[in-house]
């Protein structure tokens, strides 16, 4: 009998010391933000809409464009084409997976963007190579893994390598070319494009009233500026992103 009361004892008394010195710290956390992704997974990044000005549309001819039809191979091996993201807000870019220079910072900006909406799945991206010849559906594949991506709705495309310059060049006018001596063997915009629910192309305007159209890729929320003094669109991506979103999860 003693014997049980003592173990009895010291079970009561590891609870009492487990309540005064580690429950306190999570509390502590909690109150201080300080609990990472993976103990919260559930819990959506909260931002703030600051700018209430409705989007833009970009006007061709005096009507709202839309975007190019197109079909690619995903990195899954899946067709996709523009009738997918249709009833999703999703954004642009084209890029190649052996770039040297701005689309590693793009890719990071991407991947911020995805981690802001977690829970949404009417947001998607689009991400289109330049190099079709080397960014084969394995390729893409291990990009995809290797950046950090887990939006379901975000697809690395290839395909017929004229239909992706066509897209880039005239769908978006998102500048992208072959460059022999360019850094990587090719040149591309630094870019993200817009897209709302309804496949039409949008963004904010500016001093003017006229749309600004597109999105700087390549500066990060934290850098703020980059060596040009050119300052960082992604804190403006959020909001409006979040704008075409809605209230509908």
């Amino acid at each position: 009998m003693k014997k049980t009361s003592y173990s009895y004892v010291g079970v009561s008394f590891i609870i009492l010391i487990f309540g005064i010195i580690v429950i306190p710290k999570i509390v502590d956390r909690v109150k201080n933000n300080d609990v990472t992704r993976s103990e919260s997974r559930s819990q959506d990044v909260q931002i703030s809409i600051k700018d209430q000005t409705e989007l833009s549309y970009l006007l061709i001819n005096g009507e709202a464009k839309k975007v190019m039809p197109f079909s690619f191979i995903n990195q899954n091996g899946e067709i996709i084409s523009n009738e997918d993201y249709i009833g999703k807000v999703y954004l642009v870019e084209f890029f190649f997976s052996t770039c040297p220079t701005i689309c590693p910072k793009m890719t990071k900006n991407l991947v911020d963007i995805q981690n802001t909406f977690p829970q949404r799945s009417d947001f998607g991206i689009a991400s289109f190579t330049i190099n079709p010849d080397y960014d084969t559906q394995e390729v893409l594949k291990s990009y995809a893994v290797n950046s950090g991506v887990t939006n379901t709705n975000w697809n690395f495309m290839t395909g017929n390598k004229e239909s992706i310059y066509n897209l880039a060049n005239t769908g978006f006018n998102l500048y992208a070319a072959k460059v022999d001596g360019a850094d990587g063997g090719f040149e591309h915009s630094g870019n993200f494009a817009l897209i709302d629910k309804e496949g039409y192309i949008r963004s904010r305007a500016d001093s003017f009233g006229n749309p600004k159209i597109y999105y700087r890729g390549t500066i990060s929320q934290t850098d703020q500026f980059n060596e040009e003094g050119e300052s960082e669109d992604i804190s403006a991506l959020k909001e409006d992103i979040l704008k075409l979103l809605g209230d509908e999860k």
